[in-house]
Order: structure tokens, then sequence, then C-alpha cells
């Protein structure tokens, strides 16, 4: 089952590269060990095997500067000895080759359900963060208050193909794209499912987003280089974003080669990650083109394969690049404002980066497909910040007053005893 692990202690302080110098040190053998090759080697307990954190005092950027992202939580896996779940080949005997019949299989076991390569991500009303499993076909419910995972499993609650882009809706619907099976399913609060749509118009189904003020569906369409707008009441395909049919050639503006996920602010504009053209379109909710922004590059502020997308309530936006494993944050513009990442399996690194959510509480969410695992951050908005370098800045006026009083003060003589 999946282990969730606050990872809290006291006194955290460094950077991510000053943390793998101490894991080096740690990790070396002491003089005596190494002149008694022979000795044999303690095994690892299982504090010794994982460097904690204090969560609080992970933020970005660095101090002093005034933080904007604050590092909570993971949610990951334990370690998983493939080997075991292989099945073994048995031979045949003469016998039953003349029977006609196999010889049962050994190690006939299935991995067991946690995270293992997780895909899109979403977060309901009360917080409950989804993520759809493609290494386990599944999608994991994680209740953060309780530490409690619930499952919807291919073969029992539901029958999947290949999972992919989840989305929940205002009243917790959940919406579960299915590339294999060109069609999107629908599950109720309880997590039962309701009923599916889109298999005669989807080809490869991935990212989803639901705008709950104009009742629109946006589906990327990423075998037909389109974004296929769907009623979000009747299930009706209204419209499409895009041209179809050009086989991930396109790169004028306001069509897609490849794209991968969208997302949807507050004003019903709708953004794209055009992954093969390397760049972010936006769109208005009646599917016009607005703008794009980045290009090519193996740096912060280009990207090199994006793939999630997410506004935050200041209509920031956040987007994932897989081969650079960086989150990066824009403004309309294109501007970069911040990033964070680097491949690595420290919070704030990341590897095989793909989706990305943030919910009602500012809580920002990744998911990361080899490590299977997600992160929980916490977005500091422009609001929170402000108050924060009001609150220094009336500090800053209270200590250079109290240092200008000290000054200033007289020196009381000291008369000699007689």
């Amino acid at each position: 089952m999946t282990t969730y692990r606050s990872n809290k202690v006291c006194g955290w302080k460094y950077t991510a590269a000053a943390l793998a110098m101490v894991a080096f040190v740690l990790a070396m053998p002491n003089a005596a060990a190494a002149r008694e090759k022979k000795q044999a080697k303690a095994p690892q307990t299982e504090q010794q095997k994982w460097l904690v954190f204090d969560n609080e005092k992970i933020v970005w950027p660095e101090p002093p500067a005034i933080a904007r992202l604050r590092f909570v939580t993971w949610y990951t896996g334990e370690k998983i000895d493939y080997k075991a779940f292989q099945q073994k080949k048995v031979k045949k005997t003469w016998m039953d080759r003349l029977a006609g019949m196999t010889p049962a299989e050994q190690n006939n076991e299935k991995i067991p359900y946690q995270l293992i390569r997780p895909y899109g991500v979403a977060v309901d009303s009360k917080g409950n963060i989804y993520t759809a499993d493609q290494g386990v076909d599944a999608i994991f419910i994680f209740n953060a208050e309780t530490k409690g995972v619930q499952l919807i499993r291919n073969g029992h609650e539901a029958h999947f193909g290949l999972i992919d882009g989840l989305a929940v809706d205002d009243n917790d619907w959940l919406f579960v794209t299915d590339s294999q099976l060109h069609r999107v399913l629908v599950f109720n609060a309880l997590h039962k499912l309701v009923t599916s749509f889109g298999d005669n118009v989807l080809g490869r189904p991935g990212g989803i987003a639901i705008d709950t003020n104009n009742r629109l569906i946006y589906v990327v369409d990423t075998g037909n280089d389109v974004v296929d707008v769907f009623d979000a009441d009747s299930y009706k395909l209204l419209r499409h974003i895009g041209v179809a049919g050009k086989k991930h050639t396109l790169t004028a503006p306001g069509t897609f080669s490849l794209p991968t996920q969208v997302a949807v602010d507050s004003d019903g504009n709708v953004y794209v990650t055009d992954t093969l053209n390397d760049r972010v379109e936006i769109f208005d909710a009646d599917g016009n083109f607005l703008s794009t922004f980045g290009q090519a590059g193996d740096s912060p502020g280009y990207f090199t394969r994006p793939k999630g997308i997410a506004v935050d309530c200041d209509g920031h936006i956040w987007v994932t690049d897989e081969t650079q494993s960086l989150v990066q944050v824009f403004n309309r513009k294109g501007q970069l404002l911040m990033y964070l990442g680097g491949e690595g399996m420290y919070p704030g690194q990341f590897k095989a980066l793909y989706g990305i959510a943030i919910d009602k509480n500012n809580r920002v969410i990744t998911s990361e497909q080899w490590p299977g695992r997600l992160q929980v951050f916490r977005y500091v908005t422009d609001a929170e910040a402000k108050v924060e370098k009001e609150n220094r800045a009336l500090a800053l006026k209270k200590e250079e007053a109290a240092s200008r009083e000290k000054k200033v003060t007289p020196a009381v003589p000291v008369t000699a005893a007689k």
C-alpha cells in the first residue's frame, strides 16, 4: 500500500546541493570499517535510509526573500522488487505436450496497489487528492486529514484501458480520460461509474479541465492535435479548438502539435500545453485564440516538452516540464516569475514530472511517473506576500527607531564615591 510520509523533524536549512553532500558524507565508511574489509556490514535502519526534513523550512525562493511556495508533504510507494512478480516459465514435460496441457506457472502474483506511475491529478471540494496511476490501473484517492486511501480499480470498480487525465466538478463528480478506450468516464461523488462519453469523437484523450461557470468540459485529444469542447450537462460535443489530421506538424498560432494538458482560469480562459511546439497557448471561453508564450530551450524560462498546466488564484500559470524536471510559473505575458526543480529525489526535485493541480486552499500537487510520487506544496498568494512585506517593513521601522533612541539617550554621569 502507498506510504504517506510527513517527513517532519527540526532544523532543515540546507539547499538540495548541500543535502546531497550531507548524504554522501553520511554514506562514507569510517576508517576502521575500511581497514576491516571482511567485517560484516550492519543493516540500515529505516531512520538511516531516509533523510527527513522540517516541512516548514523548505521554501522557494530561499530566505531572506519572501517565500512564495512551501513544501508540505509527499505521497510515495515503497520500493518494489519487480523480479518477485515476474512469472517463471516452467518447462513442459512430454506428458504435458501429449495431453496438450500447460503446467502451472509460479509467482503469478500481481504488483501491489501502490503509486508506481501516476499521471493526471485533481482535488475535490473536501481536499481529497486524486491521481490516475497507469502502473497499477487504478485511481488513488488520498484523504489528507485521515491519511486514508481509497481506490477505483480496473476490473473491480470500473473497467480501464489506459487512464490519463482527471478533473473534478463542483459536485465532486470525477471525470477520467482513457486514451485506450477513447472515452471519458464519469463517476459520481460516491465514486460509482455513472456514464461515459466521447467514444465516437476522441482519438487519444489526455488532459481534461472543467469550466464550472460556463458549463464546459475541455478534453485534449492528443492523437488528433485538437481540444474538444463538450457541454458539461449533456456531454454533447460543441466544437473543436485547433486543426485535426495533420499528424503533429502544425506550428501556426491557434493550432497544436501533440497537445497534452489543459487548464481553465476563473474568467473562463483556456490554457493548453502545446508539447511538441514547446509553448503554451491561451484561448477565450468561445475558443478564440488570444496569445501564446514559450519557446524551445534547456533552461528556466524555456520549455523542453511541457506537459502539465494549472492556473492559481492570482492568475499565474504553472507549467511542468518533463525533460527539464522543472515547475515554472509565468504571468499572462509569458514572463518567468519563479521556478523550482531539477532532477532528483529531494523535496522540490523531480523525475519524469507530469501532472499538476492547484486547489481552492492554494495547495499545488505534482505527479512524477518513475518514482511513483506526488508532491504537495502550499502557494503563498500575492495578498499574503504583500502582508508579509508590510510586516517586515514595519518591524524594520521599529528596529530603526529603537536604534536612534538608543543613540540620543544621554549618558548618566557617574559620581565618585567619597
